[in-house]
């Protein structure tokens, strides 16, 4: 395997995968470390960035297409952009169970399935 088709890519692809990798990385990392501590709440920022990124570099790819120049996977760009500030509320208001919730939600639906569909 070879990285070289991923570094020919448009930059734009380049930091949408990147970023992804990252979160997806990060997010395994946060799932299995210990919960609300201060290097907990700074991760779940960069996390956070992250995902803000991935799904804001998603609407500048249209290699899948299906709805015009967009696809299933922009939903769930746009779904991400929706939750991750409800979710950052959850915790900011000590909502344990909603911030888990909607943090679990985003990893499995923005992160595996997206990526998934993806390389599918």
């Amino acid at each position: 395997m070879t990285f070289a088709p991923l570094l020919a890519a448009p930059a734009v692809v380049i930091a949408h995968a990147f970023a992804a990798i990252a979160a997806l990385v990060l997010g395994v990392a946060q799932l299995a470390a210990p919960k609300g501590t201060v290097p907990h709440r700074v991760a779940g920022w960069l996390w956070v960035g992250l995902m803000a990124t991935v799904a804001a570099t998603s609407f500048f790819i249209h290699t899948i297409c299906t709805f015009g120049p967009f696809s299933v996977i922009h939903g769930l760009s746009v779904f991400t952009l929706v939750a991750l500030p409800g979710a950052v509320a959850h915790a900011r208001h000590h909502e344990v169970a909603g911030h888990r919730r909607a943090m679990r939600s985003l990893f499995f639906w923005a992160l595996i399935v997206a990526g998934v569909f993806t390389l599918w």
